[in-house]
């Protein structure tokens, strides 16, 4: 098979590998894909695809299979395991990125098997700690042909247990045991039911850019925020605030304040403008009191104002 990622081009098309894919719902359409050869890379990865806002075509990749637990709360896959592949038409080239949800003996099988095929790996890291069993994040691009790319990206798959069954969805979501609106009004957002988890996607006001290509939120600028309800009002929290650099340390002394965990920072890019850090996070409290907290933490961002 060809090399998937034979012809590279420069950093102008390397994006986000978003640090919590599948954790937030960011708006995308939920049309049928419309280009024929998304239903061919959806036939070849395994699973069916949506063709979001600005022909992105994104596969979702939770880890229904892992039955994660962290600090006696069990983790829905979608809103601390939800792994995703995105492809973008560029020129006449496709460009895929992503991130994998991996186990500790998954990650060098699979691995190997991107690099084999030309797929580069962006980064590798954790999103939490203590959590059981314990999970890697694997950030892959490549840029080529859509077919070579979706074939190698099926084959790394395969040396790891991630799920590739399409299901279909429930009519509606389960109901969120929060009181949603207030944690709107407290963090000046609107978010989103997303299969029992509510989630936001909160953009930063300055554009973001890679090699003066704009980045958008779609493709993991935006801040990701995720409650979890475990019962009398309470929530699990996780996400990751996209930051410059002068606001990391304001924000994690924020977090910490307000009895939010920092879990990791790292970066996602290599050419992008501004320079971002993504600062992850974990607590499970009074889910009004989280809010507030996080609130004080986007107090030091440069969010878009709604």
């Amino acid at each position: 098979m060809p090399k998937a990622n034979a012809t590279i081009p420069s950093r102008l098309y390397r994006l986000f590998g978003p640090a919590l894919v599948g954790v937030v719902a960011l708006a995308f359409a939920s049309a049928v894909a419309a280009d024929p050869v998304w239903d061919k890379v959806g036939e070849i990865i395994g699973k069916t695809g949506t063709e979001m806002t600005g022909g992105v075509y994104r596969i979702a990749l939770p880890r229904t299979d892992i039955k994660a637990t962290l600090d006696g709360v069990d983790l829905k896959p979608g809103f601390a395991l939800g792994g995703w592949l995105a492809f973008e038409k560029m020129s006449d080239a496709t460009m895929v990125m992503g991130d994998l949800v991996l186990t500790s003996e998954e990650v060098n099988p699979v691995m190997a098997k991107l690099l084999a095929s030309g797929i580069e790996v962006t980064a590798l890291h954790n999103h939490l700690l203590r959590n059981t069993p314990f999970t890697m994040y694997m950030h892959v691009y490549g840029h080529g042909d859509a077919v070579n790319l979706a074939t190698a990206l099926h084959e790394a798959l395969a040396m790891s247990k991630t799920p590739l069954v399409s299901t279909t969805p429930p009519a509606a979501p389960p109901q969120i045991d929060l009181d949603t609106a207030a944690i709107d009004q407290i963090l000046g957002a609107k978010g989103a039911n997303n299969g029992g988890f509510y989630g936001f996607g909160i953009r930063r006001a300055e554009p973001i850019t890679d090699a003066g290509m704009t980045v958008p939120a779609a493709m993991g600028s935006a801040i990701a925020i995720n409650f979890q309800p475990t019962g009398n009002g309470r929530a699990a929290i996780t996400g990751d605030f996209v930051l410059i650099g002068s606001e990391v340390e304001p924000v994690i002394t924020a977090l910490r304040q307000s009895g939010i965990e920092v879990t990791a920072i790292h970066n996602h890019m290599i050419d992008e403008q501004p320079r971002l850090f993504f600062v992850h996070f974990w607590a499970n409290d009074d889910a009004k009191k989280l809010a507030e907290g996080l609130k004080q933490a986007l107090s030091h961002v440069n969010i878009a104002k709604s």
